[in-house]
């Protein structure tokens, strides 16, 4: 591999495409959802209900795409570069075996899962069509999303986010003609846009395949996809298993809050739904930094520049506090006029506007804890936050989040409180750890020799 291949990169340059990408993945589903609204409620509940089902599903083969993230940027940064067509090979075969079976098992307990949802008869048939091709096709989204990992962590996120530019717009396209007939199409509904999600999807696998082999600069052979190196998927799974742990426990923890939220009544639940609305953008922004920060942390460590990594961290710590402190400002100056383009009822909109005041608290502790937690998990670190937001979560914040909000009848904004706490506490303890520079031995590859570096 050239020098050139590897590149340093800077915060703002890796990160602002990673969160436009972020952003249109979003876009994507909101797409489907505002283009079946022209046909009916009943198609948008359905392919809502079967969303639910899926998103749950990609969370579980996640994992493999976080691991070799971490390692490849680890790799890189000790130029070890002769291993890093197997490991590609490797991440992609394994996300690929786990979304193969997750996609068999969405698709032959369609029915079981969506029975959960109590649906009336109609609608569970159009959830379950969607649900065929949707879960169906899950393990090229399996793949997709390994590919997309691996290519930004060689510092190639604006390509990735044109590949999903691109995606969005076929998706668009394949929406018009499924759902509303265009060219002569028949109209196939919610069945249509699955299809059309589908197609999408794997036209923007080819393009990242062919990508992948564009940036990489090293020959990944077939028969790495087949022939796995034990040691390099142990490392994926060495990172990757304990940082999807976290994220599956926040999402279960999420609903159970919204079971606690629902018991206030469906205008406390419907506030809650607008301001993370409003909010979502800066939360995608401190995931994308977050998401910088590992890869840049991950080269230094696998460099070996430990000090300068250690320091590197607060630098970009402070740096990101601004821009998230900054992104809440310009939400919070104009926050009664985006709360009333959802709603008119002045109850909604008075509390929406205290939380999103909130906010300059909640969003700092967001940013400041994943910051911290993505850093150690690119140092090798990766079990540590995992035992902290597990247990902080479970035994501490759950608990604090029932008492303020429900058992002492503060609602949503002692439930927001609660949310305060939870974030500053879990970033301090993670602080404390990065602090204490015990991720050091973590380390998962020791940076070549001069010589294999020129190889």
């Amino acid at each position: 591999m050239s020098n050139s291949m590897i590149r340093d990169i800077s915060l703002f340059a890796i990160t602002w495409p990673i969160f436009i990408e972020s952003g249109l993945q979003m876009f994507m589903r909101i797409t489907d959802t505002f283009m079946l609204s022209r046909v009916s409620d009943e198609a948008v509940a359905a392919v809502g209900v079967a969303n639910q089902i899926i998103q749950i599903a990609m969370l579980i083969f996640n994992f493999a795409a976080i691991g070799s993230a971490v390692v490849v940027s680890q790799y890189l940064g000790a130029r070890k570069v002769g291993e890093l067509g197997r490991l590609a090979a490797s991440s992609i075969s394994v996300n690929f075996l786990f979304g193969a079976v997750i996609s068999v098992l969405v698709v032959s307990l369609s029915g079981p899962l969506l029975n959960v949802f109590g649906l009336d008869d109609s609608l569970f048939r159009l959830a379950r069509s969607y649900l065929y091709i949707a879960g169906g096709t899950l393990f090229i989204q399996a793949i997709l999303t390994a590919l997309a990992a691996i290519i930004q962590s060689y510092g190639y996120t604006r390509q990735t986010m044109m590949v999903t530019i691109g995606m969005n717009v076929l998706n668009i396209i394949g929406n018009c003609m499924f759902i509303y007939g265009l060219f002569g199409f028949p109209k196939l509904g919610v069945t249509g846009v699955a299809i059309s999600t589908a197609v999408s999807q794997c036209i923007g696998l080819i393009i990242n395949f062919i990508l992948l082999r564009k940036v990489s600069g090293v020959p990944i052979l077939w028969r790495y996809f087949v022939r796995w190196q034990k040691d390099l998927v142990r490392k994926v799974l060495r990172i990757g298993i304990p940082s999807s742990a976290v994220t599956l426990s926040y999402s279960a923890s999420q609903f159970v809050i919204l079971a606690f939220i629902a018991t206030l009544g469906a205008q406390m639940m419907t506030t809650k739904v607008y301001t993370q609305n409003i909010m979502f953008i800066v939360m995608i922004l401190a995931a994308s930094l977050g998401r910088g920060v590992q890869i840049i942390v991950g080269r230094r460590i696998g460099a070996g520049e430990k000090e300068l990594a250690y320091r590197e961290v607060f630098v970009n710590l402070r740096r990101s506090l601004l821009i998230t402190l900054a992104g809440v400002c310009i939400l919070v100056l104009v926050r009664v006029p985006l709360l009333e383009l959802f709603t008119n009822d002045p109850t909604i909109i008075s509390l929406g506007a205290a939380l999103l005041l909130l906010s300059f608290l909640l969003e700092p502790g967001r940013n400041f804890n994943i910051i911290l937690e993505k850093s150690l998990q690119a140092a090798g670190d990766a079990r540590f936050p995992m035992i902290v937001s597990v247990a902080i979560t479970w035994l501490f914040s759950l608990p604090l989040t029932y008492f303020l909000g429900i058992h002492m009848g503060y609602g949503l904004v002692g439930m927001w409180s609660a949310f305060i706490v939870d974030e500053w506490l879990r970033g301090l303890i993670l602080f404390v750890r990065w602090r204490s520079r015990a991720w050091e031995s973590k380390s998962l590859v020791q940076r070549s020799d001069k010589r294999e570096a020129a190889m």
